[in-house]
């Protein structure tokens, strides 16, 4: 099975499972809307052979793996597009309970790019997301290092980006630790960020949409962030000046 680093990375951010709830299934077949053609219908063994799942639904509802739902791929490894769920033990902010996650890959092509608004938004949506995001391979592990601190000490971040604080540190749940290229905020997160001031986001407004449950997926460039590029260097610090909540960089 290939993988590598072009592609671009969904991850995004919710309230823990309970119950019987049917997030996972209405995650699951908002991505398969979303892109064209998908069928997350398989799965892979341990030595990464596809598997297939007949009755996909009904296995994905007997298995709650780790507080959220068990690995999906399509079964081409040529495009290979994934997702998975699990329940974090620990909280997005100060004194706030377990969260779920979402982690979901597509090919970092034509394809990919076309869908990809579609796709964060289907995934965080169907999640009941406080935030999340979608963000190329290369820009994700940059981004990373606004957080991870170094053996020295506090993080590091590259190319004069924002040193971020960890979720401890954070006041909200709601409130997103970083930013990537699309940027999904549930209507409190946009909320607890003050998006949007028609004065001040008119460049972001152009590149946003609203979504259903009254929440925005954000896009900082064009193109999916590529950090070599001056212009994207550039909307994403602008970006990180105009929020400084994000990543609990002050309080309001």
């Amino acid at each position: 099975m290939t993988s590598g680093h072009n592609e671009l990375g969904i991850i995004v951010y919710a309230p823990a499972l309970v119950g019987s709830d049917m997030r996972p299934l209405t995650i699951i077949y908002g991505m398969e809307r979303a892109l064209p053609g998908l069928r997350l219908g398989w799965t892979t063994s341990e030595k990464e052979d596809f598997i297939a799942l007949p009755r996909r639904d009904e296995w994905v509802a007997a298995n709650r793996t780790d507080g959220g739902f068990p690995f999906l791929c399509n079964n081409d490894d040529n495009h290979l597009v994934t997702i998975a769920g699990w329940e974090n033990p620990n909280g997005l902010a100060a004194g706030s309970p377990p969260h779920f996650e979402v982690h979901a890959d597509l090919p970092l092509d034509a394809a990919g790019i076309a869908a990809a608004v579609d796709v964060l938004e289907a995934v965080a949506e169907g999640a009941r997301s406080f935030w999340g995001h979608a963000t190329p391979f290369n820009a994700g592990v940059e981004i990373a290092q606004q957080t991870n601190p170094t053996l020295e000490g506090p993080p590091r971040p590259p190319r004069g980006l924002p040193a971020l604080k960890l979720p401890d540190k954070i006041r909200l749940p709601e409130i997103p630790h970083y930013l990537g290229w699309l940027n999904y905020w549930s209507a409190a997160a946009a909320e607890a960020i003050r998006f949007p001031d028609p004065a001040r986001d008119s460049d972001l407004l152009s590149l946003a949409r609203r979504t259903a449950s009254g929440g925005w997926v954000v896009q900082l460039t064009d193109a999916p962030l590529d950090l070599d590029n001056p212009a994207h260097l550039d909307a994403l610090k602008r970006a990180y000046e105009r929020f400084p909540e994000i990543g609990g960089r002050s309080s309001l």
